[in-house]
């Protein structure tokens, strides 16, 4: 007896792609999905049951290199919608969960979606929404002081600031031209994938620990998806030193979400989100 079709169709879709000889490492744009994937290993079991494929993105135009300015994620969050319109039109995904720990395009990706019924995630969002349903104050910790400004922004867009704790730079940025030289989130990575050890999981610790003393936090959530990896060795650090504060990061939390709002059926209001032109139109509106 054949298996019974999954629920969930799913389509993730990085952020952009890059080109080979780019200097980004941590996954790949092309070839097998899981490889397309990062950290598919800590996300394979959330993504049991799911029909899914990954998107590599629509090719970078910003230059070769992973994004961090705020005229880079606008950039890329343009790019990243006619991939959306294309896999909402088709007619064979209820959900399309964009990678990246940025959101670029997410508002007008829900716009898309809500047109063709497709709940669409993000991660920054979804972790956000997590954490306050995890306790009343969360702190970001995010991989340079550029990057940080963009977390800040979306603080602010998703109407999060009474939450927010602090958001906490741990400064092992991107590797891109703008740092050469520097020891990025990706040396750290490799770094401790080969030794098991890393100054950047020791600065997340210390930064984690900081923003629950000092800060008022009641979870954590990881800024840039190159730093996703964090996740279970600062949550087993933090367990270690007495801390009972969970720690999230965006993909799992973007995939949970989609499967949530599935299970509801239901994508978005469109209200918040309406058709064009919309069913219904309000004579006031109040923000």
């Amino acid at each position: 007896m054949a298996d019974a079709p999954s629920p969930y169709r799913f389509l993730l879709v990085n952020a952009y792609s890059l080109p080979e000889g780019a200097a980004f490492r941590m996954h790949t744009f092309r070839g097998r999905k899981e490889e397309m994937l990062m950290n598919h290993a800590m996300l394979a079991p959330l993504l049991a049951g799911i029909d899914w494929d990954v998107h590599p993105g629509a090719p970078a135009t910003h230059g070769p290199w992973p994004v961090e300015t705020r005229e880079e994620f606008e950039i890329t969050g343009v790019n990243r919608l006619p991939v959306v319109r294309e896999a909402c039109a088709s007619g064979r995904y209820n959900a399309i969960v964009l990678l990246g720990g940025g959101d670029p395009g997410y508002l007008a990706a829900r716009d898309i979606g809500h047109r063709h019924g497709v709940a669409v995630t993000s991660c920054a969002h979804a972790q956000m929404h997590a954490a306050v349903m995890l306790g009343q104050r969360f702190s970001i910790l995010d991989v340079s002081e550029v990057h940080t400004l963009r977390m800040a922004d979306l603080v602010a867009l998703y109407r999060m600031t009474g939450h927010c704790a602090s958001i906490r730079n741990l400064e092992f940025p991107l590797p891109r031209p703008a740092h050469q030289g520097r020891i990025s989130v990706q040396d750290e990575n490799e770094r401790f994938a080969r030794e098991g050890a890393s100054a950047m999981v020791e600065t997340a610790v210390a930064e984690a620990v900081a923003a629950i003393e000092e800060d008022g936090a009641e979870a954590l959530i990881l800024g840039c998806s190159a730093a996703y990896w964090l996740k279970p060795v600062l949550q087993r650090r933090l367990a270690g030193l007495g801390w009972d504060a969970p720690v999230l990061e965006g993909y799992g939390c973007a995939i949970a979400m989609a499967k949530m709002l599935v299970d509801l059926g239901a994508d978005a209001s469109g209200l918040a989100f309406p058709h064009d032109p919309p069913k219904r139109v309000r004579r006031r509106k109040v923000v």
